[in-house]
């Protein structure tokens, strides 16, 4: 990519302690399109100011407020902001950053509430900004083989999605123990939802970036395992999707069927993101914990698997690979791949130029507010023990 400069990018969150901050400090170095130069890394001042030091971190501030106004008023203030806090903030802060027309890369999920995810689309549009959701596991090379695969047909018409994430690590209740990660991931005000927001949103977008299929109903069964916890920490969803296009007779085609589960409370599991697309010539399955395999079992005929790096791969697929066969690429480097493409979308746009079609692959601020739907969707559901509509648009 042709530029004059890197992107200068800040933070806000990601202190110390901070497992997600780290992730997405490496992402932004691993290629080099971006340096980090100003940051609010905790909300005591005085914290923000020493981890900046440690980072070696140029422009450290006391609030978001104060960044986003000094970094717009400066000749050589950032040009995206990474946000990585907890759920609740992400709404406020990136509306501070997008009000300056400054880019926005923020973790998921986007916001707490709906009518807070669609204010940001609107905010969004309004200000002709970048923004970025970093669901990295469509950041994979063989995600992103396993969407092209479904899009040629080569499965044929999808019938069946199984999505399930499941984690071990909230199975007791740590968020009493010191956790503080677990502690405000329980803690509805700041979480919104919890294994249906922290996992369950992965499992579904992952499912909708494979397979392009938009949701129509679904039915939840939502539970809280773990005694005092005020919070889900384990979802059951039955899916719906949308039918297909009209057949010659008139009648469209049934839409496919699936279903996502997600739990945090699965015992002695570390992180186990699956995904089996099922159409009427084969089935498609991925798993993070095994990520640089994509299996196909074609309906007649052998079992085929695809490996990351291999020049028979679709284009997407080879523009998010980083190294030959037989060298294994993981989270960090799906981490970079959202990253990398939502920078070098950012960076064309500065410099005046196209974005590469490729570079524009990477999870929308319209994908965000998709998936605040779902997991409020299935909350409601999970309320009232009942199929729901699923159905959404963002607004215009």
């Amino acid at each position: 990519m042709s530029r004059s400069r890197p992107l200068r990018i800040g933070m806000v969150g990601g202190g110390p302690g901070a497992f997600i901050g780290d992730v997405h400090r490496r992402a932004i170095r691993l290629d080099g399109l971006a340096t980090l130069v100003a940051g609010v890394f905790s909300s005591d001042p005085q914290k923000s100011k020493a981890h900046a030091a440690e980072l070696g971190v140029e422009r450290a501030y006391g609030s978001y407020e104060e960044m986003a106004e000094a970094e717009a008023a400066r000749d050589d203030g950032i040009d995206v902001v990474s946000i990585v806090t907890p759920n609740w903030l992400h709404a406020p802060v990136a509306h501070a950053f997008i009000a300056r027309g400054i880019s926005v890369i923020c973790d998921k999920p986007m916001t707490t509430t709906l009518a807070d995810a669609e204010a940001l689309v609107r905010a969004v549009r309004e200000a002709g900004v970048v923004f970025a959701l970093t669901h990295n596991y469509t950041g994979y090379p063989l995600v992103k083989q396993a969407r092209a695969l479904v899009a040629d047909g080569v499965i044929g018409e999808v019938r069946k999605v199984v999505a399930e994430y499941s984690q071990g690590w909230l199975a007791t209740a740590v968020e009493r123990e010191g956790s503080k990660q677990a502690a405000w991931r329980t803690d509805p005000e700041k979480a919104g939802a919890g294994a249906l927001g922290d996992i369950g949103s992965h499992a579904e977008n992952l499912a909708a970036y494979v397979t392009g299929l938009r949701l129509d109903r679904l039915c939840a069964d939502v539970r809280t395992f773990v005694p005092g916890r005020a919070i889900d920490d384990d979802a059951n969803v039955l899916l719906r999707y949308e039918g297909g296009a009209a057949q010659q007779g008139g009648a469209q085609t049934a839409g496919a069927g699936g279903v996502l589960h997600c739990s945090q409370i699965a015992a002695g599991v570390e992180n186990d993101l699956r995904l089996r697309v099922s159409g009427t010539e084969g089935t498609l399955i991925w798993r993070q914990e095994e990520p640089n395999a994509l299996r196909l079992l074609p309906r007649e005929g052998q079992e085929r698997v695809y490996r990351r790096g291999h020049d028979d791969l679709a284009p997407a697929a080879r523009h998010a690979t980083r190294l030959p066969p037989g060298h294994p690429e993981a989270f960090f480097e799906a981490f970079a791949n959202v990253y990398a493409n939502a920078l070098r979308t950012i960076a064309a746009r500065r410099d005046g130029r196209e974005p590469d079609p490729l570079d524009l692959d990477f999870p929308t601020v319209e994908d965000g507010a998709r998936g605040v739907h779902f997991i409020q969707t299935a909350l409601e559901s999970g309320r009232r023990e009942a199929w729901v509509d699923a159905s959404y648009t963002p607004p215009a």
